[in-house]
């Protein structure tokens, strides 16, 4: 598959704004690339603008998606319809990418590309936060002290120490979280698509459960780390809280939409989970008023990623990406393949 771009040095557009930029390295990027910003604050700002870029700059050969980008999308013909005949790749700063209509980027010949390390330490940092908090019920402790009655209507939590971890996802940010679990003595199971190897395994000091059930009935806290996809789309609902073991707990970093929320509720309000933390729900960021009310529920706003070093790290990667593909042909960390498309045509 052969690059589309016919110019000797690529017309890069980054959508929004970079907030971390890397500094020097950006710089240096510039040196090989014509650059530009495409500043929107929604999705109706990008369809009005991108077409009067184009006309004023000519095609765009690689279109970066910065983090914070929720109000422009989905990210779809609709919005991307004038790309489609010269760009060559776009790069999202995000690891998920469910927000992308991959099949239709894929049609149109053009690579996409998220980010696989930049929020990897970000995100399970947060991930054990929210283990912390839940277990240590700190959202009711903040609320007696910021009330004035100290420990009066308080009672003694647990330690994490020596509870079973299940995690759902042995990716790059499943792997931290079993790495940081262990620093806190915790025992860690995993399941994943695939059976990691026994190296890997005794690295992390972590047991394979055969089948999701398996690890949902044996685990203290379930900590959610796999992507969003037609398979995990409410991965856990009904039938698997039912085999959670009682007052357990369960954090959530991945994307909302792998929890049946109307059955965490449930869960919740019967006691079968103890406490939820969760940093990610549905229909962001309209979410279900009981995740707000609920002094079982410690939540954030999908802040997984957002640190500065993760930034910086998700914005150089997508320029890696977009480098690699002008060089080779193939960028680095692609989740699709549009070349094997043109190869069976």
């Amino acid at each position: 598959m052969q690059l589309k771009t016919r110019r000797e040095r690529p017309f890069v557009v980054w959508l929004g704004c970079p907030r971390h930029d890397g500094g020097e390295y950006l710089s240096d990027f510039r040196n090989e690339f014509d650059y530009t910003i495409l500043e929107a604050d929604n999705r109706q700002e990008v369809k009005e603008k991108l077409p009067a870029l184009i006309a004023k700059h000519g095609p765009i050969d690689a279109l970066i998606v910065p983090m914070g980008t929720m109000t422009y999308a989905p990210f779809d013909q609709d919005l991307f319809g004038p790309l489609a005949s010269e760009c060559g790749i776009i790069t999202s700063s995000k690891a998920g990418y469910d927000e992308f209509d991959v099949e239709w980027i894929t049609s149109q010949g053009i690579w996409l590309c998220n980010t696989t390390n930049a929020i990897v330490e970000s995100t399970s940092n947060m991930a054990i936060f929210l283990t912390l908090a839940a277990v240590r019920d700190t959202y009711r402790t903040e609320q007696t002290l910021r009330n004035g009655a100290w420990t009066s209507v308080l009672y003694p939590t647990h330690d994490i120490t020596g509870m079973t971890i299940g995690i759902i996802g042995m990716g790059k940010v499943g792997k931290r979280v079993a790495s940081k679990a262990k620093a806190f003595s915790m025992c860690v199971k995993y399941f994943n698509r695939h059976r990691l190897s026994d190296e890997v395994e005794a690295l992390y000091s972590a047991s394979y459960c055969d089948s999701l059930h398996a690890l949902l009935s044996v685990s203290d806290i379930i900590s959610i780390n796999c992507p969003l996809n037609d398979d995990t789309r409410n991965l856990i609902s009904t039938a698997e809280f039912a085999v959670m073991k009682n007052n357990s707990y369960l954090v959530n970093t991945a994307r909302g939409a792998i929890i049946d929320e109307n059955a965490l509720i449930q869960a919740l309000e019967s006691g079968k989970i103890a406490r939820a933390g969760l940093d990610v729900f549905c229909n962001e960021p309209h979410i279900n008023s009981y995740f707000q009310n609920s002094d079982k529920v410690i939540c954030q706003p999908h802040m997984g990623g957002v640190t500065q070093e993760a930034f910086r790290l998700a914005e150089i990667e997508c320029l890696e990406n977009i480098r690699a593909y002008f060089k080779t042909g193939k960028p680095i960390s692609p989740v699709n393949d549009p070349s094997a498309r043109f190869q069976k045509e």
